[in-house]
């Protein structure tokens, strides 16, 4: 069979373990909008956006296709739903190349009274099950902070390293300065130095990330005086592919609203476009219970499963061919 077909079938049997997977725990499928009169504040994450020509009693005409089903789900979570998931395609744009396709497919649950810890177990045996669909279970699972990670990596602190620290520890991978950030190279470490280096079909989860980084996270300060301040967020690998991340999720409208400010301060310095906020959703949180969110690609799993580093083979048609 063609390749590229029997990805496809796999993404058949694997739609079904997911289902069969929440079913099993009473993990409810829902459906949420695509389009939105709100945007994604991320400002490293670019939406697309279409006029709508209908009545104007259907509210604003520009919307924004959803980078994530996260905001209608919290607000479900926020009127008593409980724990629920969606599968569905996503949208970023300016994301084309052998990783990343502008349209993709995406797995969020949410668990009421779990903490991003917990999720992340399950979301350790939710792949690891789809792992067994080829026969691949994991050589290793590995469950560290980032702290540690750095630290065992290249021997530094990556809550108070210089950026001229985290530049050398690159070490002969040249990236053009001009405009990175603190955060830029320590990301830069992560995907040049470390995920290169994670074992194939092991998995790694990176718990309690820098504060810097945590995005609709939770923030936990440290156990002990000097201690830093954590983002409580988790992001799993398999392999090299970074496929899921997953957070205690922020439920405080206050600090919320004052993050998306941030991203806008962000945006605005760069001359990029100010997706509106999201007043639903900033509504909605003080009802929202404490709970665990995490978003998973279900190409990035699809790719680890087949073993390949180009998207294309796991789609149906690519965003050149489609």
């Amino acid at each position: 069979m063609n390749p590229r077909h029997e990805a496809l079938h796999l993404r058949a049997r694997l739609n079904a373990l997911f289902r069969d997977f929440f079913a099993t725990r009473g993990v409810v499928e829902v459906e949420t909008p695509v389009l939105s009169r709100a945007g994604n504040t991320d400002p490293n994450i670019r939406s697309f956006t279409l006029e709508f020509s209908g009545p104007a009693s259907g509210g604003p005409r520009q919307r924004w296709l959803r980078t994530s089903p996260e905001f209608p789900l919290k607000r479900l979570l926020a009127e008593g739903f409980g724990d629920c998931y969606e599968l569905g395609r996503v949208f970023r744009d300016g994301e084309a190349g052998g990783r990343h396709n502008p349209e993709f497919t995406m797995l969020e649950w949410y668990r009421v009274g779990w903490d991003h810890r917990r999720l992340a177990d399950e979301t350790v045996a939710l792949v690891t099950a789809a792992m067994a669909l080829v026969q691949r279970p994991p050589v290793a699972l590995r469950s560290l902070d980032f702290a540690t990670l750095y630290r065992e990596a290249f021997g530094l602190d990556p809550h108070t390293a210089s950026i001229d620290a985290l530049r050398a520890a690159l070490g002969e991978i040249r990236i053009d300065p001009e405009g990175l950030t603190r955060e830029d190279w320590l990301d830069l470490l992560m995907t040049h130095r470390l995920q290169p280096s994670f074992a194939a079909d092991a998995i790694t989860v990176v718990h309690d990330w820098p504060a810097t980084q945590a995005a609709l996270a939770r923030l936990r300060p440290g156990d002990a005086p000097g201690e830093p301040t954590v983002a409580e967020r988790f992001e799993l690998y398999l392999g090299p592919l970074e496929v899921a991340n997953g957070y205690n999720e922020l439920n405080d409208a206050s600090e919320q609203r004052g993050r998306f400010q941030r991203d806008h301060a962000v945006r605005s310095a760069r001359g990029d476009a100010l997706p509106p906020i999201d007043d639903a959703l900033i509504a909605a949180l003080p009802a929202m219970p404490d709970c665990a969110g995490v978003a998973l690609g279900v190409d990035r799993l699809l790719m680890g499963l087949v073993g390949t580093t180009r998207i294309a083979d796991v789609l149906a048609y690519d965003f050149a061919s489609a």
